[in-house]
């Protein structure tokens, strides 16, 4: 870890409470005689909660992943997401359980790469990803995960020499279960799954994930998908943000997609009832207008954006500040609408 060695369980958890109260704790939790760990939801879709995971299926998940980028014992790996989610948190026992080289940064938005070094592997969310586009050269394998990736930031990968994988999981299922290569010749439009894990939809044409190795249970999502195939899939978005507009069923995040080539700032799309319609879809901007007119191009704007079909654009935009978001930074769409009296309170 950060080029030190340690030859005992003391030295380590010693050396992990001078660095911080986090990273010592999860140490301590790994090495401790209990046979399950704790992880955190995000809370990003509901009210975040603890689970409990047993240890021997966190192994099973770092062996898959391992396995599936060819990292092996000596592999440098950058660590610079917060070890108080799940991400974070696996990442470093990837390490430990891997000999894995570690160097421990801060989990800042703009993580520091030092350009001596080069590394096998890491870990970003897409804002670090973002903001590290000029130190992707010395990263030879990068995991993005935690948002979706813009079109726009693809497009910036066109060019690096860094392999960049979109992933697909959750805290139940111990981090990623699919992953896609989204730069280079090999980008792909859908989610390859990894070894051990069976997908099937259900009757909302939501992901169902068999995966007895990670979790005793069948995990149920309620992210809409195409299945590709018996191990590919195409993420459409969540079930729960469906919006029914006159009959007409909405993606937001499909639309979201091709709004981000007009918008820079933090946006989403929403229902909102409407008398006529059940509901209407509106744009919800965070910031306020810098000026009068930045709502009229704004409109304009989107009126041009022909690859959208007219139900599929916004009746109304608002432009509201702060957003409501998880202690992880996810947005939190629904509490955001409540806390600016957008819609009714739940």
């Amino acid at each position: 870890m950060n080029g030190r060695s340690f030859t005992s369980k003391i030295d380590l958890l010693r050396h992990a409470e001078s660095i911080s109260i986090p990273l010592h704790s999860v140490i301590e939790e790994w090495l401790s005689d209990t046979p399950t760990i704790e992880l955190k939801t995000s809370g990003s879709t509901g009210k975040a909660k603890v689970i409990q995971v047993e240890k021997q299926q966190v192994i099973h998940s770092i062996k898959a992943t391992s396995s599936y980028f060819d990292l092996s014992s000596g592999s440098k790996v950058l660590h610079c997401l917060p070890l108080q989610y799940v991400a974070g948190k696996i990442m470093l026992l990837r390490a430990i359980n891997m000999g894995w080289e570690l160097d421990l940064v801060s989990p800042t938005s703009n993580p520091e790469i030092q350009p001596d070094k080069t590394y096998d592997f890491a870990a970003m969310v897409p804002l670090q990803l973002e903001n590290s586009l000029l130190h992707l050269k010395f990263i030879n394998k990068l995991i993005v995960g935690g948002g979706a990736v813009s079109n726009a930031l693809k497009d910036k990968l066109s060019n690096v020499d860094c392999q960049v994988f979109e992933t697909y999981g959750m805290t139940e299922t111990i981090t990623h279960i699919a992953v896609k290569p989204i730069n280079h010749v090999h980008a792909e439009s859908y989610f390859m799954v990894l070894p051990n894990v069976e997908i099937f939809t259900d009757e909302r044409n939501c992901l169902v994930i068999k995966a007895p190795k990670i979790s005793k249970e069948i995990i149920v999502t309620n992210d809409v998908v195409q299945l590709i195939s018996n191990c590919k899939f195409q993420w459409l978005g969540r079930f729960d943000n469906i919006i029914n507009s006159g009959g007409v069923k909405l993606n937001p995040e499909e639309i979201e997609s091709h709004l981000r080539s007009i918008l820079k700032e933090r946006f989403f799309v929403a229902g909102m009832p409407d008398r006529k319609l059940g509901e209407k879809l509106v744009l919800v901007v965070e910031g306020q207008p810098k000026s009068a007119e930045q709502k009229v191009q704004l409109i304009e704007k989107i009126k041009k954006l022909t690859i959208l079909h007219k139900y599929q654009k916004p009746k109304e935009i608002y432009f509201v500040e702060p957003f409501k978001e998880t202690t992880s930074g996810k947005i939190q769409r629904q509490l955001t609408l409540e806390v600016h009296d957008l819609v009714p309170k739940a």
